[in-house]
Formats: structure tokens, sequence, C-alpha cells
């Protein structure tokens, strides 16, 4: 008994030290981006002096990423009616039954979660590689030296770029969605389009966009924050602007999900 119980504390200490060990970055992570968003607050108000680069950065977070969104958004679109009509083929609902249960779903979940991880992707290590590169060669140093606030010149732009064009993207996305998705019934023969819409009009809820677009709103607060974090405390050369792209977008795409669960948990 006394071998076994060695052999289970054993056992059990290089799990607890690598527990500890994760516990650990993960609290020092959280606190880091919160110091972090602590002073792009007190930088927000010296931001709006610098309204040329937050258009600009409307544009390539935005505008720039329009193709990527409609190419993910169709297929979502197409997918989830094809196989909501496959589970709907054998039971006695009318084919209408299918516009009702897929637009709801999309404008829900779908439509704000699709545009989110492909552009925390995108968005995400675009911004964390561009904000590294500047801060591994110095160019965030000679900035400051400069008189310029990066977080303001840097940070804050991006971030409002992208809490005023993640909602665009939702709209977009749900729209390009449901048309494909009605599309897609079609062609592939299990309902008309006027049977979807007809579906899709009957069980509507106005709220569903409202929290769908509440929901963008936070995804693209996140994506862009978080990247713009990581940017902003790479080190370390090339290597480090390496680690912290893949950091940035793993952060994103996870922090996403926990905050569409919580969303979805305190609102619905």
């Amino acid at each position: 008994m006394r071998w076994f119980h060695w052999r289970f504390h054993s056992f059990l200490s290089p799990i607890s030290v690598i527990l500890g060990h994760r516990i650990g970055r993960v609290l020092h992570g959280v606190g880091s981006y919160s110091l972090f968003m602590a002073k792009g607050l007190g930088a927000s108000r010296e931001s709006l002096r610098h309204l040329p680069i937050i258009f600009r950065q409307m544009v390539q977070l935005g505008v720039n990423s329009t193709p990527v969104v409609i190419m993910a958004s169709v297929f979502a679109g197409v997918v989830f009616t094809l196989q909501t009509a496959y589970q709907l083929e054998n039971s006695f609902l009318p084919p209408d039954t299918i516009g009702a249960v897929v637009v709801p779903t999309l404008i829900l979940e779908m439509a704000a979660l699709t545009p989110g991880l492909v552009l925390a992707s995108r968005i995400g290590a675009s911004i964390a590689a561009e904000l590294g590169t500047m801060k591994v060669t110095e160019q965030v140093d000679a900035l400051e030296a400069m008189g310029l606030n990066s977080i303001a010149y840097l940070v804050i732009p991006r971030i409002l770029a992208g809490i005023v064009m993640f909602p665009c993207m939702y709209v977009a996305s749900a729209m390009i969605s449901i048309a494909g998705g009605a599309i897609g019934g079609e062609v592939m023969g299990y309902l008309s389009v006027e049977s979807f819409i007809l579906g899709a009009k009957t069980w509507f809820v106005p709220f569903d966009a409202f929290f769908g677009l509440s929901k963008s709103l936070v995804f693209g607060f996140l994506i862009t924050s978080i990247a713009c974090w990581k940017g902003l405390t790479t080190s370390g050369g090339a290597d480090g602007v390496g680690k912290a792209t893949t950091e940035a977008v793993v952060i994103a795409c996870v922090n996403i999900l926990i905050a569409d669960y919580i969303m979805a948990e305190v609102i619905l």
C-alpha cells in the first residue's frame, strides 16, 4: 500500500506542476491584457485625432475581408439547409419548416460565429504580425520618441474599426447565408425558394437579429484587441512575431467561443 501511494503521488506531481504552470500563464495573460486595455481606455480620447487612420483600418478590416466572408457565408447557408432537409426528409412536417429552422439558426449563431472565426484568422493574424514586426524592429519606440502615443495611434483605431465593421459583416453574412440556403434548397430539390422564405417569415423574431448583431460587436472587439495586445507585447525577433501571431489567432478563437456561450446563457 505504501508503494502504491508513492507511485500515485509521483504520478500526480508532474501533472500538478504542469497545471499550475498553465494556470499561472493564463492568469498572467489576463492581467497583462487587462492592463493593456486600461491603457487603451485612457488613450481613447487622443485617438480621435487619427480619424484618417480609423477609416483606413475600416477598409482593411471590413471591405478587404468581404470576399472571404461571402464565401464562408454561402457555404454555411447551403450546408446547414441541406443538413436540415436531410434530417426532416422522412418527417410529416411541411417543407417550409426547413426555412423556419435554418433562418433563425443562421441569424442567431452562424452569421456571427462563422465570420468571427474566419476573420479571427485573417484579421487577427494580420494585426498581430504587423504590430509585432513594428515592435521587434523598434518602430513603436520610434513613434514614442516622436511624441506619439502608440496605443492611441496603433491600437484604438483598429479596435474602433473592428467594432464598426464587424456588425456590417454580420448583416452581409446573414443575408448571403440565407440566400445561399434558399437557393441551395431549391437546386437540390428539397423545397422552393418561396417555401423557404414563407417558413422564415412565419417564425422570424426581430430579437434574433439584435442578439446576433450584439455578438458581432463583442467578437469585433475581442479579435482586434487581442491581436493588438499580442502584437505590442511581442519579443524575440522573427520567431517571436510568428509565436505572437499564432497565439493571437488561437486566443481570439477560444475567447469568441467563450463569449458566444456566455451571451447565449445570459441574454437568451
